[in-house]
């Protein structure tokens, strides 16, 4: 086998399995395309020889350009073809690969530059050297003609890069144009990273520069408009030794959340990784030194956990590692351990010596974390307890139509738990009643409840607000309606049987639409609901901050003492409950419309800095590739309309 047929090869490995190289063929697979190009641009610029670097977005296609070297245009002896089209063929063949031993540079895995040229229609290369331009044109790939020479050198020693793609479309379906706002934030992000680099982005309506001078202080800055912070200035610790340079700049808010944007050698790391934890150890680390300095006689129980330590802190993390070692292409986890013990002792030192250096603020932060660890100690169920909510909201029928009518697209493969069949089969397993009954499935959804009563019922009506849903259970059931469960439209005595799972708790007034229910149910009918529940008081709180999260709506975490008395207070009798425990995979479940993309890097953040007491109640795993795995607690609850 020659080298050419190795390089065509490689390229329609990427063609045929896209998702091994860029992690996704959705519209985040596209900018991680573009994205390859810019960081390929700033690695060049890291290494001293560019200083400017042009993004131009078009209605589908988009090109990035630096003032570099240029790409090499020598042929290359080993393939007899032109460096050029090397890198753009053959992975792994990146001069990143050959770079100074003293550079940070985001490369790791080498497949950029190929990669977008395999998931293109067309990729056009324009390299500009003391020699003059050289142009050379691709398709799904494969060059059409050898690098060729445009014009001759002029006078100006202007050199370097431009490259234009147009995405796939086969390949991206659902790609219709570049999201400006996301490349403009990221772009932005960059400029605060690499404020030595002149970014500049344009449109068919507008070209923009970035003001980068603040730094990584730009970027702490943005994310704390929303929120008021507990010191004046922000806290920044720095250090380099050896094979590493950090930075990070952070500071307390009023929020209960932790914020937490990092970075290494410019490459956003949502899903973290060593240089995080370390911050984090090393915080608490330090923290924990100064309160037993300081506070002694005045802190009760055991050292700050992590999840203490980092409540409220939004944080900016710039790392510089000289041979990073990340998870898969699309570099978001750093797996470095050999920097974790040298980050957290200086983030631990630099944390006493700020504090000693500051008493005022010292006395702040100390209280801050007496009272959130008086808090959780004092009443678990006072503190953050979620009760049922009694509000002056009213339900807005337009918001619960627009999210569900979303996400009825995709309804059955955004959860593990909407199709599983031993849950479903839970559910039918309390029914006590004759084959004669008729059921009603309140805000069915796709139907697969009341579907897994039909064996035992002689007919299932289902009730939903959302018209998608309606035509969606239409396949399921027996009949269908829309409308609303605070105002279901049957008369009273109408049904033998209503069921349905997981709703009660996005609903103001839940008391309102169980009454709602008895009224139309028979005497002597069941009602059948399923609820996740915490599984003790202490992951209550915990729980209902990722469900908040990931689905604004929510608006009660109920324990279970909560639900009888709501099920109970009712006028229901004969409580019935099982339960059963379902595997969730978290990262699909948060993977949906209503979810935004910081909720969704929020929620791994909690589960990754969950404390000891909550890990000693609620079981969940975090597997070697990154994903989360949540045990849940289902409740499966009968209950029956008294006969008089």
């Amino acid at each position: 086998m020659n080298d050419e047929i190795i390089v065509l090869s490689e390229i329609e490995a990427v063609r045929t399995n896209p998702s091994m190289y860029i992690g996704s063929v959705s519209n985040d697979g596209v900018h991680h395309l573009l994205f390859e190009l810019v960081h390929n641009a700033v690695d060049e610029a890291i290494l001293g020889t560019a200083s400017k670097i042009e993004v131009t977005i078009g209605p589908d296609f988009c090109s990035v350009e630096d003032n570099g070297r240029g790409i090499s245009i020598e042929i290359n002896p080993k393939f007899n073809i032109s460096n050029v089209q090397l890198v753009l063929t053959k992975l792994h063949s990146g001069s990143k690969f050959r770079k100074t031993s003293d550079q940070f540079t985001t490369g790791l895995h080498g497949v950029g530059l190929s990669c977008v040229n395999a998931l293109s229609t067309e990729l056009k290369i324009e390299v500009k050297n003391k020699t003059g331009l050289y142009c050379q044109t691709y398709k799904e790939g494969n060059a059409l003609e050898a690098l060729s020479q445009i014009t001759e050198a002029k006078e100006s020693k202007i050199s370097g890069t431009k490259i234009t793609f147009y995405p796939d479309k086969k390949i991206f379906k659902e790609f219709s144009s570049f999201d400006f706002d996301l490349i403009y934030n990221s772009i932005e992000e960059l400029a605060f990273l690499n404020p030595t680099i002149d970014f500049s982005l344009n449109s068919q309506i507008e070209k923009i520069s970035f003001d980068s001078k603040n730094g990584i202080s730009g970027i702490l800055i943005k994310a704390l408009t929303q929120t008021q912070k507990l010191f004046g200035e922000d806290i920044k610790f720095n250090f380099k030794q050896n094979d590493l340079s950090f930075e990070c700049i952070f500071n307390w808010t009023t929020e209960n959340s932790t914020l937490i944007k990092s970075y290494v050698n410019g490459v956003s790391t949502f899903l973290g990784g060593t240089h995080v934890n370390a911050y984090r150890s090393g915080l608490r680390n330090g923290l924990n030194t100064l309160i037993t300095e300081h506070f002694k006689g005045q802190w009760e129980g055991d050292p700050l956990q992590i999840d203490e330590a980092l409540d409220g802190v939004f944080v900016v993390i710039n790392c510089k590692v000289l041979h990073p070692n990340f998870e898969g292409q699309t570099k978001s986890r750093l797996t470095n351990f050999e920097i974790v013990d040298l980050i957290e002792n200086e983030v631990a030192k630099q944390t006493i010596s700020f504090f000693k250096q500051n008493s005022k603020n010292l006395m702040i932060i100390f209280e801050r974390l007496q009272t959130l660890r008086k808090s959780r100690s004092i009443a678990k169920r006072v503190a953050e307890r979620i009760f049922l909510q009694h509000g002056t909201k009213k339900i807005n029928e337009e918001v619960y139509k627009k999210q569900f009518g979303e996400r009825s697209k995709t309804w059955h493969s955004s959860a593990v738990w909407i199709t599983d069949q031993e849950l479903l089969k839970a559910h039918a397993d309390h029914f006590e009643l004759s084959e004669d009954a008729i059921a009603l499935d309140v805000c069915c959804g796709s139907g697969v409840v009341g579907a897994s009563f039909k064996h035992k019922v002689k007919k299932v009506i289902g009730l939903d607000l959302t018209p998608e849903m309606v035509n969606l259970s239409k396949t399921r059931l027996d009949e269908v309606h829309q409308g609303n469960v605070y105002n279901i439209p049957f008369p009273e005595n109408a049904f033998d049987l209503v069921c349905t799972r997981e709703v009660l708790h996005l609903l103001p007034y839940p008391e309102n639409p169980v009454s709602e229910i008895y009224r139309v149910l028979k005497p002597g009918a069941q009602f059948i609901v399923g609820q996740i529940l915490p599984f003790s008081e202490v992951d209550s709180a915990w729980m209902y901050r990722i469900f908040k999260k990931k689905q604004p709506l929510i608006f009660n975490m109920f324990q279970e003492e909560d639900f009888r008395k709501l099920l109970l207070g009712a006028g229901f009798v004969d409580l019935k409950m099982t339960e059963m425990n379902v595997w969730e995979n978290i990262d699909v479940w948060i993977n949906s419309y209503e979810t935004t993309h910081l909720h969704r890097h929020e929620i791994r953040e909690i589960y990754r800095n969950a404390s000891s007491e909550i890990k000693e109640v609620h079981p969940f795993k975090i597997l070697p590739n990154g994903e989360i795995h949540d045990l849940w607690r289902w409740c499966i609850f009968s209950v029956t309309k008294p006969l008089s």
